[in-house]
């Protein structure tokens, strides 16, 4: 809104009518406003959320504190989703396709989360929304982005291509001389750090690039499901998960910004993707936002994010590395969300095979999601290390360590060819 008013101002040519030209300020704006709005509606959605007693349902695991959080408010992903959507809403170009993706699938996502959240409370059902509707509503939001990317003729690349002289050997990057509808993508190590889905399907002939689009569409609904519950399974200790997306977020906004920009993208020769720098006002508000709900749900946590923020969180990080293809740096990237899935899934197949086999259930880890492997005492698993349970802030903290790392090497992979 703020955004048509400043523009309308900069036809008339007055004192700082072309402020909201320029995307850095923008995305400053949309940072402060968020994090503005987290820190100040966050106290009052806490408040109401208490008095409704929409609280967390804790089953006593064992584990050290974790009966104390009995009670605890929780659906404050609402104070994201909010801190995020005003923002976006108020500064952002609410006619760039990027920008409606992100809002589209915010919205989405939030709905499906508070939907799960909504049966734990209000039928005090642990297990709220059985998964197989929340697959069907990750299918379908990846299944409007992928068919989205592919129909909008305002997706669109431009194609890196190094161009090496042959008198003196020197590399000169040049960019296709029109925006092209492309299913490449980016991967680390190799030469432009290109990959096209099509070269899979080339076998299909004349419909090859089609068929590249179906095969990159599975790959947007498989990205879209698998991280946006890996971060729902992220969401078990204080701050860990709004940490962690946070660290995540932080490097997908430079990297947006780095590939919206042409001089940078000839500059560091990646892909140049016009209109996509919007996506950078989208981030900057995510990032203030999750900042301003860690000053409520760090160590001691004074309110939960529940699936309506977890859910959201990891579904709209997929659908965001998508729109500036990235998403086969996702599994690098939000390593942490992946290694807790892939704990679940291990844990329970090593169960399953252990009972059928040997008549009793055995363990790989003491406890799963991953992070509640490090709280428990030493017990009988395969994986006993560390004997003795570590502290809560602690564990976050290194894991917010880890991310840090695992976004540095995202980027350098991208300099190793």
């Amino acid at each position: 809104m703020i955004y048509y008013l400043f523009e309308l101002l900069g036809n008339y040519d007055l004192p700082g009518g072309r402020l909201m030209t320029y995307l850095t300020f923008r995305s400053g704006c949309a940072f402060v406003l968020s994090l503005l709005i987290a820190l100040f509606i966050g106290r009052k959605i806490i408040s109401r959320l208490q008095l409704m007693q929409v609280g967390e349902i804790v089953r006593d695991l064992g584990l050290e504190g974790q009966l104390r959080k009995t009670g605890t408010p929780t659906m404050g992903g609402i104070i994201i989703i909010l801190s995020i959507l005003v923002p976006c809403l108020l500064v952002g170009d609410l006619g760039n396709i990027y920008m409606i993706l992100m809002i589209v699938s915010t919205v989405w996502l939030g709905m499906i989360g508070f939907l799960d959240d909504y049966i734990k409370v209000a039928k005090h059902d642990k297990e709220g929304m059985k998964g197989k509707f929340k697959i069907i509503g990750q299918i379908g939001l990846g299944l409007i982005v992928g068919t989205t990317m592919y129909l909008s003729p305002d997706i669109t690349i431009r194609e890196n291509v190094e161009e090496i002289s042959d008198t003196d050997g020197q590399v000169t990057v040049t960019y296709t001389p029109e925006d092209i509808k492309s299913t490449q993508t980016t991967i680390p190590f190799v030469k432009n750090n290109n990959f096209d889905y099509a070269w899979l399907t080339g076998w299909m002939g004349k419909y090859s690039q089609q068929g590249g689009w179906a095969l990159f569409i599975l790959v947007v609904i498989l990205a879209v499901a698998a991280t946006s519950n890996g971060a729902n399974l992220t969401d078990g200790l204080d701050g860990l998960c709004a940490g962690t997306s946070a660290i995540i977020c932080c490097a997908l906004a430079i990297m947006a910004y780095l590939g919206g920009n042409i001089i940078y993208a000839h500059y560091l020769n990646i892909m140049y993707i016009p209109g996509s720098g919007e996506l950078v006002v989208y981030m900057s508000a995510m990032i203030g936002a999750l900042i301003g709900f860690l000053w409520y749900n760090a160590y001691p946590a004074q309110v939960f994010m529940g699936d309506t923020g977890s859910l959201t969180l990891g579904g709209i990080i997929a659908v965001f590395a998508i729109l500036i293809h990235k998403e086969l740096l996702i599994p690098l990237l939000c390593a942490i969300f992946f290694v807790e899935d892939l704990s679940v899934m291990m844990q329970v197949g090593y169960f399953k095979y252990t009972k059928k086999r040997y008549g009793e259930g055995r363990r790989i880890f003491k406890m799963t999601p991953l992070h509640h492997h490090f709280q428990k005492e030493g017990i009988a698993a395969l994986v006993t290390r560390p004997l003795r349970a570590i502290a809560e802030p602690k564990i976050v903290t290194r894991f917010w360590i880890i991310g840090i790392l695992l976004a540095v090497i995202t980027f350098v992979t991208l300099k190793i060819r």
